[in-house]
């Protein structure tokens, strides 16, 4: 029997390429997607899932479980982006965030566990960020969410291994995906203290975005990982200098290296 996967937020961007690539490899593939029907061309199935809503969670996972008897690989996808001065994001944005990126991601962990426990096997993906290394100016509660599921990886890789469960987490760079168009970006406001400094940086992670590597380096990437019967804690995937920007975080001076992001983003 072919392992079945799924993945959360798999009707466009990493998600899509991930599902595609492997089916195509021979696995059992479920994307999710809040708006499923929006898809009706989708290579991939394609279920109901919104990461924010419990009940939404365990349906979706029941669904799965009916159909195929299990889930052997556990992808967490699905994440939105948000960017602003910390002191201009509502509340409710940072909130929604992590509900999102952090709190979503926890809870498919525990609904889709105590089936991988029942089978003695099982693997956990969680995709974080490169930018969850460091905080970023004006993208700091994405690099809080996506550090912190780091860090929740780490801690449950070590709860759940008696089970025969594995879980890594895989940090990817800029990829060439529509994360731009679905993030909370905090308005530009004339007049505002923050006005030029969040214009121009903007304008910057808009453009590493548009200029970023294909999703299929991710697909292969976490198609490698599923293969390997012990993977490691942490993967990290996208350009060079991204990658070397977290061994220079642990090497520098705190504030060598917090001058090195200023005159990055050019502040």
């Amino acid at each position: 029997m072919s392992k079945v996967v799924f993945i959360t937020g798999g009707s466009s961007g990493i998600g899509k390429a991930v599902g595609v690539f492997l089916k195509n490899k021979g696995f059992t593939v479920y994307g999710t997607s809040r708006n499923p029907e929006r898809f009706p061309d989708a290579e991939i199935n394609l279920i109901a899932l919104d990461v924010r809503d419990k009940g939404s969670i365990a349906k979706a996972i029941e669904e799965v479980v009916n159909q195929e008897g299990k889930i052997d690989v556990l992808i967490n996808n699905a994440g939105v982006g948000i960017t602003g001065p910390l002191e201009e994001i509502p509340a409710e944005e940072i909130k929604n965030n992590f509900e999102t990126n952090l709190f979503g991601p926890i809870e498919v962990m525990k609904a889709v566990l105590p089936y991988m426990r029942d089978k003695k096997s099982g693997l956990i993906i969680n995709v974080t960020s490169i930018a969850g290394y460091m905080g970023l100016p004006f993208r700091g509660v994405y690099s809080a969410s996506k550090g912190a599921l780091e860090l929740v990886t780490e801690a449950m890789r070590m709860e759940v291994k008696p089970f025969g469960v594995q879980i890594t987490n895989v940090a990817p760079g800029d990829f060439s995906t529509n994360i731009a168009a679905g993030r909370y970006h905090a308005p530009l406001v004339k007049g505002s203290a923050y006005e030029v400094t969040y214009g121009s940086t903007l304008e910057m992670m808009n453009e590493h975005v548009d200029a970023g590597s294909n999703p299929m380096e991710m697909a292969e990437a976490i198609y490698t990982i599923i293969q390997n019967p012990n993977p490691k804690i942490h993967y990290k995937v996208g350009a060079f200098m991204q990658k070397f920007s977290i061994v220079l975080k642990r090497i520098l001076p705190d504030k060598v290296y917090e001058k090195l992001l200023m005159n990055h983003y050019k502040l």
